[in-house]
């Protein structure tokens, strides 16, 4: 007959279900598998158990608590995949405060992560839609776009958001509303051009139409998925990085299908004619708001999304520059804007108190090169395999690059990054 736990038994599944739920929480909020790793340890650490190991998926956590010569080992799944840098840097804060403590109580994580999952968005959907629509207006005008593009692609993506995080909400599929957030964006900013030659407005200005869609670029699984990968944890970032092309795949193709429905292509739009200190300045402005709409539409707080812009702003427009005045490679600029990114969130959100992964991802996610990876998927099912190869090598070679430069910021200021254990 099975034996009934004692109660040393029972104090370790109480223990080690408040652990799981923190990687739960933490899982479901976007962060990387070596982030939620090391908030469960400095959890269990502080509650007493002697050894805990895990291994997380995108959207599986195994996790195995061991004292004294007791073990438990339980296993959770994530089925809500999403970004929340509200909740990961509540969660953060979790861990520093059990860290100083030293040793807390089940009772005392448990009512806190209560609270932290009981915290409503920062922000309703129709201003989450204007986060969207401030930073594809900035996206578009990075990527050579006129005052129409800007206009349209604002009024596209600010639609597209909305409808994709009120269908995410009620529990849709996320692949079928991530076609149908990107058709409906790009139909919007074709809609706005069209009202806009009705009333006299001249010119064409249809080829910025893939700006409207750039929201869906999955910057966050992207960028944590190299991160996974670079950290050794091969199934936790190549699951990720395969989430991340299936949702990038799904919004390509319904921009595609745009396409062919109206008889466009996504060419390039010609950017318009400014001096070249005004042309920087607004890079500047337009690289800064860029990063602060897409860091709150992270759900990231308004002191988070500051410090993003501002530690991107720079960078970014100095990688524009070397490639377009200086010839660089668009790689090599990136892997340099990357790693400047990275160490200044080392050297600054430390002192914010900000937790890093939600400063410098969004401010890595205006460098994701969203248009040529469009125009790739455009041109590859059109048949034309020269223009797709082109426009794919350039834009997987830059996400590569990305990472790279984050992670060899990482290795440089962060010990845990830079030895093996």
């Amino acid at each position: 007959m099975p034996t009934e736990p004692d109660d040393d038994e029972l104090e370790l599944i109480r223990r080690s279900g408040v652990v799981l739920r923190v990687g739960r929480l933490s899982l479901s909020s976007g962060t990387g598998s070596y982030r939620v790793k090391a908030s469960m340890q400095r959890v269990a650490r502080a509650l007493g158990i002697e050894r805990h190991e895990a291994h997380v998926t995108l959207t599986e956590i195994t996790t195995t608590s061991h004292r004294g010569r007791s073990f438990r080992t339980e296993v959770t799944e994530v089925r809500s995949i999403g970004v929340n840098t509200d909740r990961l840097a509540e969660l953060e804060w979790l861990a520093q405060d059990v860290d100083r403590r030293g040793h807390v109580t089940v009772e005392h994580v448990d009512a806190e992560l209560d609270r932290i999952a009981a915290k409503p968005p920062l922000y309703r959907t129709s201003v989450n839609a204007l986060w969207a629509a401030l930073a594809c207006a900035a996206f578009a005008f990075l990527n050579g776009a006129g005052p129409v593009e800007i206009l349209g692609a604002a009024l596209g993506a600010g639609l597209g958001q909305g409808l994709r995080r009120s269908f995410l909400h009620r529990g849709y599929n996320q692949f079928g509303v991530t076609m149908l957030a990107g058709a409906v964006s790009s139909l919007a900013y074709l809609a706005f051009v069209q009202v806009l030659g009705v009333v006299g407005v001249g010119g064409r200005h249809e080829a910025g139409y893939v700006a409207a869609a750039l929201f869906l670029v999955p910057g966050f699984p992207l960028v944590t998925g190299a991160l996974d990968l670079a950290k050794l944890d091969f199934s936790a970032g190549v699951a990720r990085l395969t989430y991340a092309l299936m949702i990038f795949a799904s919004a390509a193709f319904a921009v595609w299908g745009v396409s062919v429905l109206v008889g466009l292509t996504p060419d390039p739009p010609a950017a318009p004619a400014l001096d070249p200190v005004t042309l920087e300045l607004l890079r500047l402005a337009a690289s800064f708001l860029g990063v602060l709409g897409f860091a709150l539409m992270f759900n990231g707080s308004g002191r988070m999304a500051l410090v993003a812009a501002a530690i991107a702003a720079v960078p970014n427009t100095l990688r524009i520059m070397a490639v377009q005045l200086g010839g660089w490679p668009p790689q090599a600029a990136a892997s340099l804007a990357a790693c400047f990114v990275g160490l200044l969130a080392a050297w600054v959100a430390p002192r914010l108190n900000v937790p890093r992964i939600t400063v410098y991802v969004p401010a890595v996610t205006i460098m994701v090169p969203g248009v040529p990876a469009y125009r790739a998927v455009y041109y590859l099912a059109q048949g034309d395999t020269t223009q797709a190869l082109g426009y794919g090598v350039t834009a997987a070679l830059v996400v590569v690059a990305l990472a790279i430069g984050l992670a060899i910021a990482r290795m440089l200021t962060d010990r845990e990054w830079g030895f093996e254990h």
